[in-house]
C-alpha cells in the first residue's frame, strides 16, 4: 500500500485579490491556474508539478458583479465610502501621517498610494493602482456579515474542500480571510495543514473586527484555529504593506507557525507566486510530500 506522501498532495488552493478573468469560463479559470500554482510550488521545492494534486476556489466572480464605474478619472479612485474607510484604517497601522490617513476618505487616491510607494520603494503608479484594487475587492467582501457576496464566496472555498478532501489548503491575501471564515462555517471540514501567505487577516479596524466569528477574549480580542484544521503555518514578507501586522499569531491562538521570509523582487512584494515558491513555503510543504 503506498504512504501519503507518494501519493500527489492534494491541496486546495485560494486566491487573493485581482483574479477575475471575465472572458473566462470559471472551469477555465480553475484549470489554468491549478496547474500555475502547482507549477509555483513545484518550482519552490524542485520537484515536477505531477507531485501536486491541485484544485482551485475560484470566488472572484462574485467580487466583480457589480456596476463598474465609468470615466478614465472616476476608475482611478475610491468611490466606495467602506473601501476608503478600510484604506485610512490600513494606512494608520502602517504608520501614514494624519494627513495622509485622515485625508485618504477625502484626498486623490495617489497621495496614499505616494506614501506607501515612498515608505516601502515601490513603483507609485503601480502601487495605486493595486491599493484600488485590493480595498474595491476587500470592501466587496468584508460589506456586512450576512451579505450574499461574502456567504457565497466561502461557500465556494468550503465546497472546493469538500469535494476535493484536500490535505492542505494553501490561502493568499484576502483568501485568507474567505478561507478562515469558510473552514469555521463549515467545522466538519478537515485540513492537515492550512497555510495563509501575505495575510491581512489581523489587521485592525479593517479586517480583524469583522471577522466572522468575530475575536473574543477576556482581555483582549484574539481570533483562533479553525476546529477542524490540525496545523496553521503563516508566512509573510517583511516587506509585504498587506501582511500587517507581523506576526499573526499574536492575534491568532492555535498558530504552529508564524514564519517570514523574504519574496520581493521589484514589484513582486504581495504576488502569490512568490510567496508560492519562496524557501518557508518549500519547508513547510516538504514533510507532506515526503521530501
Amino acid at each position: 500500500m503506498n504512504s501519503p506522501a507518494s501519493q500527489p498532495l492534494r491541496i486546495v488552493a485560494v486566491h487573493g485579490v485581482g483574479n477575475h478573468v471575465p472572458q473566462a469560463t470559471a472551469d477555465q479559470v480553475r484549470t489554468n491556474q491549478s496547474a500555475l500554482w502547482a507549477q509555483h510550488l513545484a518550482n519552490g521545492l524542485q520537484l515536477p508539478a505531477n507531485r501536486f494534486n491541485l484544485e482551485f476556489a475560484y470566488y472572484a466572480p462574485l467580487l466583480n458583479a457589480g456596476p463598474t464605474v465609468q470615466g478614465a478619472a472616476d476608475a482611478e479612485e475610491l468611490s466606495d465610502p467602506l473601501a476608503k474607510e478600510l484604506m485610512a484604517a490600513w494606512l494608520d497601522e502602517l504608520g501614514a501621517p494624519q494627513p495622509v490617513s485622515q485625508g485618504a476618505l477625502t484626498l486623490p487616491l495617489r497621495y496614499a498610494a505616494s506614501w506607501v510607494a515612498e515608505k516601502f520603494s515601490l513603483d507609485g503608479r503601480l502601487t495605486q493602482l493595486f491599493v484600488r484594487l485590493f480595498f474595491r475587492e476587500v470592501a466587496t467582501y468584508l460589506r456586512a456579515d450576512d451579505d450574499q457576496v461574502r456567504v457565497a464566496a466561502r461557500e465556494e472555498v468550503a465546497a472546493r474542500i469538500a469535494e476535493h478532501r484536500p490535505r492542505v489548503v494553501i490561502a493568499h491575501s484576502l483568501g485568507t480571510v474567505v478561507t478562515y471564515e469558510a473552514l469555521h462555517a463549515h467545522p466538519e471540514l478537515d485540513v492537515e495543514l492550512l497555510l495563509t501567505l501575505g495575510s491581512p487577516l489581523a489587521l485592525p479596524h479593517a479586517v480583524f473586527h469583522r471577522l466572522l466569528p468575530r475575536p473574543t477574549g477576556p482581555s483582549a480580542p484574539l481570533g483562533a484555529r479553525p476546529a477542524g484544521v490540525t496545523r496553521w503555518v503563516n508566512i509573510a514578507d517583511p516587506g509585504d504593506p498587506v501582511a500587517i501586522p507581523p506576526r499573526l499569531a499574536r492575534a491568532f491562538t492555535g498558530i504552529t507557525l508564524d514564519l517570514t521570509d523574504s519574496i520581493h523582487t521589484s514589484y513582486g512584494f504581495h504576488h502569490a507566486k512568490n510567496y508560492l515558491s519562496c524557501a518557508a513555503t518549500a519547508a513547510t510543504l516538504g514533510p507532506y510530500l515526503g521530501a
